[in-house]
């Protein structure tokens, strides 16, 4: 996975756990695409505060994940939900059973709403 994404998505699993301005400098950053400059323009600082901000921010971001392992273990989940959504959408076109394919539809519909 890029560096990027995954940085982004732990300060949304993690974020709130930063200092205010960890949190809203890396979602300046990574998800809003603002550069360092554009950053310390807004927020008055200089460019090189801005990235030992992110740096700091970063860092806490990846020690709460080693420790915590939530997106690990989320994505995880999501490959084996999306498994059992190919199996069962194999079992439902094997099979002509109306109420079989109807208790199929159903559970397809219930793993969607997890992923």
């Amino acid at each position: 996975m890029e560096k990027n994404v995954k940085i982004s998505m732990l300060n949304e699993i993690y974020g709130k756990l930063l200092t205010q301005k960890q949190f809203e400098m890396i979602n300046d950053y990574y998800n809003q695409d603002l550069s360092l400059s554009e950053i310390a323009e807004n927020n008055k600082i200089t460019r090189q505060a801005v990235r030992d901000i992110l740096k700091k921010g970063e860092k806490k971001l990846f020690e709460y994940e080693e420790k915590l392992l939530f997106m690990k273990r989320t994505l995880n989940q999501e490959k084996r939900i999306e498994k059992v959504l190919a199996e069962l959408t194999k079992i439902q076109k094997n099979d002509s059973d109306k109420q079989i394919a109807d208790v199929l539809e159903n559970i397809k519909r219930e793993l969607n709403c997890l992923v």
